[in-house]
């Protein structure tokens, strides 16, 4: 069933209920009018019966014609004295009204020889309720209508506003986000199509800024391989073919003791160089001094290592109680850090950094300054930025960064203690 449907049924029911109110009021009234309406006519009974006894020449039917609440019936000789009985609706109005009432009847035998009924007649009365009774209902279903169509016109135009709302929805759900409602009609129409606006231009924005996201990742994800594959042909690679080389010079100078503790400490060396490159490989795909060491000094190693190739004074204090992570939540949390410092190297000037991982209330909080010169916040974040907000999503975290320029940078991660993946109570 439509809105409109339900609408018209609730103000059908609403106008029912007020009208059978106002019914029930009406029918209550007219009980008292009518007690007092026949005491007066039982009066005039009494009169005109006792007048035509007194003199029947009195009692002529052009004077009685037109009595209210009393019929002057003549009567033949052998003529029952009842009155006419009422069908219908009528009928029943006078059961419903008169079912109490005195019906006063006198049957007389005149002087001249004519017989005549006096009574109270209620049908007057009968009638004037039954005609307020008509009215109220006109009155009423007039208001029901012009109710229903004031109704059906509004709704209507708020119908069309849903329906503009809605084509617009299954366009953005099919990917077109460049549709726009126009800002016109009613002052919530006008508010409605601005704040639509304004989603489809945030989704629109987020869109391609995804896009560009996912274009700079995997533009990075390339520069990693092309790294990797350098690093392995010209670096690597040279060194393992000179320990190639110098095994097959072996066989050939055994006789030569000089030449053979020469190839030795050449091929000692070469494998040294060989293990270091392989370790600034492994370290830069995966930080492995997570398996082996606790959270506080793998980070205490990152800051030193970063301090010693920057050049930038760095100091880093870890709370007594330091949160049990799982390894993924380790591998945020670091990889966060490093990030941070990446960017601090590479954008802020600095020359002192300060990081401090501790527990302040009922939260884990990471802070990370610098005393660099500090800039405007982007308004989009790049690639570095939009990492460590999804690393500090995935820790159930907040990341905020607060920057002036010439106040250098602060990031701050607050993680709720009970929202800690893998922390041990």
């Amino acid at each position: 069933m439509s809105a409109l449907w339900r609408i018209n049924l609730w103000v059908c029911g609403f106008f029912t209920l007020v009208t059978v109110a106002c019914m029930a009021l009406l029918v209550h009234q007219a009980l008292a009018d009518v007690e007092r309406e026949l005491q007066s006519a039982e009066a005039v009974v009494h009169y005109l019966s006792e007048t035509a006894e007194r003199d029947p020449a009195s009692l002529q039917p052009r004077l009685t014609r037109s009595l209210r609440h009393v019929r002057v019936r003549w009567l033949g000789a052998d003529e029952a004295a009842t009155l006419p009985t009422q069908a219908g609706l009528d009928a029943w109005l006078g059961r419903l009204l008169f079912a109490e009432a005195r019906h006063s009847e006198r049957v007389l035998d005149l002087a001249d020889g004519r017989r005549v009924q006096i009574a109270v007649d209620p049908r007057d009365e009968i009638d004037e309720v039954w005609d307020s009774l008509q009215q109220l209902l006109a009155l009423c279903a007039l208001a029901l209508l012009l109710s229903l169509l004031t109704i059906r016109w509004a709704v209507r135009r708020g119908m069309g506003l849903l329906d503009d709302l809605l084509h617009a929805l299954r366009q953005v759900s099919a990917g077109q986000l460049k549709v726009r409602l126009p800002a016109q009609g009613l002052p919530e129409a006008r508010q409605l199509a601005m704040h639509f606006n304004q989603m489809t231009a945030a989704l629109e924005q987020a869109r391609a800024d995804n896009t560009q996201l996912t274009q700079t990742l995997l533009a990075l994800q390339e520069q990693e391989r092309t790294h990797l594959a350098q690093t392995l042909h010209d670096d690597l690679g040279q060194y393992l073919a000179g320990i190639r080389a110098q095994a097959c010079l072996l066989p050939l100078v055994a006789d030569q003791p000089s030449v053979v503790a020469q190839t030795v400490r050449e091929l000692e060396h070469n494998c040294e160089h060989l293990q270091q490159g392989f370790r600034a490989l492994v370290r830069d795909l995966y930080p492995v001094v997570l398996q082996h060491l606790p959270l506080a000094e793998a980070l205490g190693l990152l800051v030193e290592q970063w301090q010693t190739r920057q050049g930038i004074d760095c100091r880093l204090r870890v709370g007594v109680q330091v949160p049990e992570l799982s390894t993924p939540a380790k591998t945020h949390l670091y990889r966060l850090l490093q990030e941070a410092l990446t960017n601090i190297a590479r954008h802020a000037g600095a020359s002192a950094v300060s990081v401090r991982l501790h527990q302040r209330g009922r939260h884990w909080r990471l802070l990370i300054r610098d005393n660099g010169c500090g800039a405007q916040q982007p308004q989009r974040p790049g690639v570095g930025l939009y990492s460590m907000f999804e690393r500090a999503r995935s820790l159930g975290g907040e990341l905020r960064i607060i920057s002036q320029p010439g106040a250098g940078w602060a990031l701050a991660l607050n993680v709720p203690v009970l929202n800690m993946p893998g922390e041990v109570s």
